[in-house]
């Protein structure tokens, strides 16, 4: 075994390394440097510029990410095919670098005014990213588990920022422990994997499983491993973690963990399940059948009982998971698979926008109201209406409500799960519509609050955002609608629906 590996690594050694590939993660190597070496210069007046350096740092990585979708021809495979850069990973690497920046207008001000330490939280903001990044082209269970705790280590720090808050130290604490329990489940999944299979390689385990004749440890393996990332998307019952989490840490480090982490989740998840267990599909689709309809529908039950709005989108988080989850219960069923790789795809582009915009309005109101509660946005029009169509028009958009992102990425999922045609996919589809009604109660009964509500304590004086919420606002919005409107430039972009036959090979 060792002398296997041994062996395996001497490919990696190969002098042919295609560096252009590992631009953008390359790009993020260095800005994680350049930020840390900027604190250990500037003055404490002088730190708000570290936001505006992690910035250009993020959006030098975007452009790599652009210019290699653009001249790329075909996928890149680096070392023996376990790093691979695709339109897959490409998409879904923009993705990351694109939340992330809206999420450091988000934090910036909040950051300078809140007294917090901002050159290491850039630093690990990076950090956390550049795993992200790499768990898109990661193709071996190795690469995906050190992906995953590069981002997830950060994360725990970046949940406890708040340190003179006793909610913020038990939202670390809470993640932190929790993370570790289903680091060991993921990492003890993919041992009993590597010991059956004799491989750490997707496509060399997918190989190996590809027949169905399973014996009972390549159950457990499947069942560890999809249990493992379950805690990454809060999946019901994995999600015990995220509303103390999401409510105790920072808003922006909360919209971070909302989008960017959960889809990290889904990309290792759709990667293992696409690549390595085509074979095992009845043993994962039942699995996430039960996920999906139990996060859903817990998710927007307890969402139903909030009173502060950011618990409220955590457990609004915890159900749209069920949403993203639902096509995968039948990836493996005789095509479905494009239909469900592209529905998941399309419905985090689209749900990365909606959330964090909604994050962001909330940011802009909780300056001025300094409270939580859902009944502090009553009258909101009245003062701010900008503010109060711009959460109007994100909170339609996670309803499911047309002509916003939402509601195609919603139907994309609806479609992929109906086009299964088995009694399995029909019930399914019957929850989820039940709770696309659900959701949308508790989203209209902010909207209500919002638009026909007085004022608390009659304070109608204009909400003063600054300048980076403004901008971030700008960029969900636009997002929102315009993929909306025009739902063909997620659908179709990249080339989706050629990586299944890619993973297939």
């Amino acid at each position: 075994m060792i002398a296997s590996l041994l062996a395996q690594a001497g490919d990696w050694t190969s002098p042919s390394i295609d560096w252009a590939a590992l631009a953008p993660e390359i790009v993020l190597a260095i800005g994680v440097n350049i930020i840390l070496l900027l604190d250990l210069q500037l003055a404490e007046t002088k730190k708000w510029a570290i936001a505006t350096i992690t910035g250009f740092v993020l959006l030098g990585s975007f452009v790599a990410v652009v210019v290699l979708a653009v001249t790329g021809d075909g996928a890149r495979s680096l070392f023996d095919g376990r790093y691979v850069v695709d339109d897959y990973a490409l998409i879904l690497k923009a993705l990351f670098l694109l939340a992330a920046y809206v999420v450091v207008l988000l934090s910036q001000t909040e950051l300078e005014e809140g007294g917090y330490y901002q050159g290491e939280f850039y630093v690990l903001l990076v950090c956390s990213v550049l795993g992200m990044v790499m768990m898109a082209s990661a193709r071996d269970l190795v690469s995906i588990f050190v992906a995953l705790e590069l981002l997830s280590i950060p994360a725990y720090m970046m949940a406890a920022w708040n340190k003179r808050n006793r909610k913020s130290n038990e939202a670390g604490i809470k993640y932190y422990l929790l993370g570790v329990f289903a680091s060991a489940v993921l990492l003890y999944g993919m041992s009993l994997l590597f010991g059956a299979t004799g491989s750490t390689k997707l496509t060399d385990i997918g190989a190996a499983l590809l027949d169905g004749d399973l014996i009972g440890l390549d159950v457990v393996a499947v069942v560890f491993v999809v249990c493992g990332f379950a805690f990454k998307i809060s999946a019901v019952p994995f999600h015990q973690w995220a509303p103390d989490t999401y409510e105790g840490a920072p808003t922006p480090v909360t919209a971070f963990f909302s989008v960017a982490t959960k889809a990290a989740g889904f990309v290792a998840l759709m990667s293992v399940v696409f690549i390595a267990f085509p074979g095992a599909d009845g043993v994962y689709q039942p699995l996430i059948w039960v996920m999906a309809a139990l996060t859903m529908t817990f998710g927007n039950v307890l969402a139903l009982r909030q009173t502060n709005i950011v618990r409220m989108l955590a457990y609004s988080s915890v159900s749209q998971g069920g949403f993203i989850l639902m096509p995968l219960a039948f990836a493996g069923e005789p095509g479905v698979g494009p239909a469900a790789l592209n529905a998941v795809i399309v419905y985090l582009i689209a749900y990365a926008f909606m959330n964090l915009g909604a994050f962001a309005v909330v940011i802009a109101v909780t300056r001025k109201t300094r409270s939580g509660e859902i009944s502090s946005f009553g009258g909101l029009f009245s003062y701010a209406p900008g503010l109060a169509v711009a959460m109007t028009i994100f909170f339609a958009s996670l309803a499911g409500i047309p002509p916003l992102a939402g509601w195609f990425a919603k139907f994309n999922a609806f479609k992929a799960v109906l086009d299964a045609g088995t009694t399995a996919a029909y019930v399914l589809a019957a929850i989820a519509a039940v709770n696309t009604v659900i959701a949308a109660a508790y989203y209209m009964r902010v909207l209500r609050v919002v638009w026909m509500d007085e004022a608390p304590d009659g304070d109608t004086s204009p909400v003063k955002s600054p300048a980076p919420v403004v901008a971030a606002l700008a960029i969900t919005v636009l997002g929102t609608i315009v993929l909306g409107v025009l739902p063909n430039l997620i659908a179709r972009a990249g080339a989706i629906d050629a990586l299944t036959g890619a993973f297939a090979g």
